[in-house]
């Protein structure tokens, strides 16, 4: 009797410990679900901010400058299209280099006060977009070792958590080289 006894507490023990780790193991996964999605709006704040600055350069750089070609043809497409955080950056990459190389070119528009506004907030959302996406990949990172590794894949498994891409959208496991480009 005291030996049945003595097993049953000893295998009560192992469940708890084993239960305990679990417990362990799921918070840590919510703890970077947490992280990726707080990150992720961060980022899509960053982005949508900066379509609308391009949006809005557009009558002040028309306004303080004599164009004739259409400025940012892509951002006048992008408007009605229903994109992704992925696409819609990297959509947003030409226009950016096209807002700088007009800046560059016009030295002009350095006296208009919202045009240098714009530039300035411009700036700053780079800054900040870059450091969100540095984050957001390193808690990408930590959360597919998770999802990878043993014993925690065992909890992810049971809980149905996948593997998540990077921020660009790059997918290491797979064979596709187009998720490569800008």
């Amino acid at each position: 009797m005291g030996t049945v006894l003595l097993i049953v507490l000893l295998l009560t023990i192992i469940a708890g410990l084993i239960s305990i780790y679990c417990i362990v193991v799921y918070n840590n996964y919510q703890e970077y679900i947490i992280r990726i999605n707080e990150v992720e709006g961060y980022i899509d704040n960053c982005i949508r901010d900066k379509f609308d600055l391009l949006s809005k350069s557009i009558n002040i750089i028309k306004g303080n400058v004599d164009i004739k070609e259409e400025l940012f043809p892509d951002i006048i497409k992008l408007r009605s299209r229903r994109l992704s955080s992925f696409e819609l950056d990297r959509k947003l990459v030409e226009p950016l280099n096209e807002f700088y190389k007009i800046k560059e070119e016009h030295q002009e528009l350095m006296k208009s006060n919202a045009f240098i506004e714009i530039d300035l907030k411009l700036s700053d959302i780079e800054d900040n977009l870059n450091a969100y996406k540095e984050y957001y990949n390193e808690n990408i990172t930590k959360y597919n070792k998770m999802v990878r590794s043993f014993p925690s894949n065992i909890v992810g498994k049971f809980c149905k958590f996948n593997e998540k891409t990077f921020f660009d959208g790059k997918d290491m496991n797979d064979d596709i080289e187009n998720d490569f480009k800008l």
